[in-house]
Formats: C-alpha cells, sequence, structure tokens
C-alpha cells in the first residue's frame, strides 16, 4: 500500500464540509488548525505542499444570510465573492504562526485547459513553490459560470496537480474511499482500499454526480464520488497518484499517513515528469519550427534548455505555449517542447544572449526557448 512519506510534491484538496460547520456557516476553527500543523510537519520534512480549498460559497452564504437551500448563479457568485476574502484570511492565519506564508491563486477552467494560460499559471505556481510559499488555490467562481453550477473542486484539484507536477494529489472529504456500492444504501458495500487501474467498472460505482449519499442527506459541498472518481482519472493519466480519504479527524494528513482510518489509494503507471514527456511528444500538434546550431544541439543532448543563443531560423507561426519542432541545420528532428516565446519574439531574440533579451523585447519572458522541462528528445 502506498504511503504519504513516499510523496514529494503532495497537493491537498479540502471539501467545504470539513472546513465550514454547516449548522453555523462558521470555519471548524480546531480542525483547521491541525491539518495547518500537519501542513507545517511535511514542509519541515522537505514535502512541498499546495492545498486547493472549497468553502467560498459556504462562507459568504454565512456572511450574506442567504439560508435557503438552492441558489441562482448569481447568488453563487455573490456569495463567493463575500466568501473568498475570509477564506484567504483564514489560511493565512492558521499557517503564518507556524513560520508558512500563503499566496491565493484564483483559477477557471480556461486557466487549465488553455495552453498559453496553462503555461502561465504553471509557472506563477512553480515560482510559489520554490519562494517557499503555500498556495491556496480555488475556482474563481465569482466569474465561472459552467463550473460553479457543478462545484467541481474535485477536477480542479486534479488540473492543478497536472499541471504542477504533483506527485500526489490528496481528496480530503466526508468518505472514506470508493466503495463498490453505496454503503449508506447497501449495508454488503466493500471498501477497495487500492485501484491500480480506473476501468468503467470502477467509474460506474462513483454513481450520479451531485447526488445526495442517503436518505434526506444534504451535502454542502456540490460534488460527489463521481466527480472524485473523474478526478482520479485526470491525475493518475498525469502521473500523480491519488488518494480519497475521510478527513475529518484532528491532524487529518497524520491519520493519513499513519494509516489508520480507511483511505482508497488509486496508483499510477508513471510518474508525472514521464507522463507529460509522452503528452509533448504525443498529443500536440506541432504549429513551428526552432532550427538550432549544432553547440545548441549538443548542449540539448546534456540536459540544458534552448537559449536563444543557439536559434539559427524560426520556421511557422506560433504562440507562446504552442508546440514546436526542434530542428538541427540539415532539417533533421531533434526533438520537439512547448514555445517560451511566440515565433515573432523568437525571431527578434535569435543569437542573443539571456541577458539581452529584455533590452530587445521591453520584457523579461525568462531565458529559454524551450525549458528543458517542456521538451522531449528524440533517442
Amino acid at each position: 500500500m502506498a504511503n504519504l512519506a513516499d510523496y514529494n510534491r503532495i497537493a491537498v484538496k479540502i471539501g467545504s464540509s470539513l472546513l465550514v460547520d454547516e449548522k453555523t456557516g462558521q470555519i471548524n476553527q480546531l480542525w483547521l488548525a491541525s491539518l495547518a500543523q500537519d501542513i507545517a510537519s511535511l514542509t519541515t520534512s522537505g514535502k512541498q505542499i499546495l492545498i486547493i480549498s472549497s468553502g467560498a460559497i459556504a462562507l459568504g452564504r454565512g456572511r450574506l444570510g442567504l439560508e435557503k437551500t438552492h441558489l441562482s448563479l448569481a447568488e453563487k457568485q455573490a456569495c463567493a465573492a463575500a466568501g473568498q476574502v475570509v477564506l484567504t484570511q483564514t489560511y493565512e492565519a492558521v499557517l503564518d504562526p507556524l513560520g508558512l506564508k500563503t499566496a491565493q491563486a484564483l483559477l477557471t477552467l480556461n486557466d487549465t485547459e488553455d495552453r498559453r494560460r496553462w503555461i502561465n499559471a504553471r509557472a506563477t505556481l512553480a515560482t510559489l513553490l520554490k519562494l517557499g510559499a503555500i498556495p491556496i488555490i480555488n475556482e474563481n467562481d465569482t466569474v465561472a459560470t459552467d463550473e460553479i453550477r457543478y462545484g467541481d473542486n474535485d477536477r480542479l484539484a486534479a488540473r492543478v496537480a497536472q499541471m504542477c507536477g504533483a506527485d500526489l494529489l490528496v481528496l480530503l472529504s466526508d468518505v472514506d474511499g470508493l466503495y463498490d456500492a453505496d454503503p449508506s444504501l447497501d449495508d454488503t458495500a466493500q471498501h477497495i482500499p487500492e485501484i491500480t487501474e480506473i476501468t468503467p467498472d470502477i467509474m460506474s460505482m462513483g454513481g450520479d454526480p451531485n447526488k445526495e449519499r442517503g436518505p434526506n442527506k444534504i451535502i454542502m459541498g456540490s460534488g460527489g464520488m463521481a466527480t472524485k472518481l473523474q478526478a482520479a482519472r485526470i491525475a493518475t493519466d498525469a502521473g500523480c497518484a491519488v488518494v480519497i480519504t475521510k478527513g475529518d479527524a484532528q491532524n487529518p494528513l497524520s491519520v493519513l499517513a499513519n494509516g489508520t482510518e480507511k483511505s482508497s489509494w488509486f496508483l499510477a503507471k508513471t510518474n508525472p515528469k514521464l507522463a507529460r514527456k509522452q503528452w509533448i511528444a504525443g498529443s500536440l500538434k506541432p504549429k513551428g519550427s526552432l532550427v538550432i546550431d549544432a553547440g545548441a544541439a549538443r548542449a540539448l543532448a546534456k540536459g540544458s534548455s534552448l537559449l536563444a543563443a543557439g536559434l539559427v531560423r524560426v520556421e511557422g507561426h506560433f504562440e507562446r505555449g504552442d508546440a514546436v519542432l526542434i530542428l538541427d541545420e540539415a532539417g533533421a528532428e531533434i526533438g520537439r517542447g512547448l514555445a517560451g516565446y511566440s515565433a515573432d519574439n523568437a525571431q527578434a531574440i535569435k543569437g542573443l544572449k539571456s541577458s539581452d533579451i529584455e533590452a530587445q523585447l521591453g520584457y523579461d519572458g525568462g531565458a529559454a526557448l524551450i525549458h528543458r522541462d517542456n521538451m522531449v528528445l528524440n533517442t
């Protein structure tokens, strides 16, 4: 069985039902303080942590006095706006005393699906992690329309894990994992502790998204097991393992690490770096080419990023984040990757030293035409 200690970059998704008391509409302060202790312990041991947190709408509902069960889209957006500020301040209040800095990041579906916005968001989150900050990520519910109706922070968490190259996604929830039937309706339902492949049969165990679990039970969060299985499929395809566990105990990550409570682990068949390389190599249609000199080709073979100094010629029309071919001067394909600059800007900085890029373009987009993490070479 997998263990929390086996992973280094961990995305933790926190559901509304854990964070916010359903009766009072207030933050579960003692529980959150215990979670903060777990996060501090993990970071001290060298782990990098990202938090994907629901709760803005639930908190905003209380602030604005909206007690009815069903809210309109506009009301949900208003609640998100009122609740997000409380959510951010709450995490800062519990993590800062432990020496951990937080940073808010609000994302929409386009930020994780559009390649150019994806590469910008990835760079921001990677920089925050490098600087030792804890990103607190939520969907930008004040402007989202499709996703807000689904409330699908499970899928957002999977996309964030994929984007950041996390090797584990922890879904802290009000359920202790996957069962072969709904345990609130079927006493014979069997818990499944480990899943090595997400088959159609496994997906069918999730039931319908947003369906209430059990008679007369109101769910504060908007997802369900179906959305968690969708998230697990996204994440494991990206080389990121997933664990679903009941997170209402104090110090829930310590409980998970100790293995004292039930959980369901979805194992990835590859790792995030290899999965990303496979995606670049086989799933994206190149929109142009970068022709490089022999010295640059040798540098790439040694593991370097592609720099402007080694660029000989730019072919095609592409934007930042698009897939491009890397060719030698004879036209042979060396590899391919995601462009760090548009075709026009790549042409403008061709042959320049990295230190001269800002003066030429008026901004510094980084030294790499293609970063080594965004590149796959032919073998």
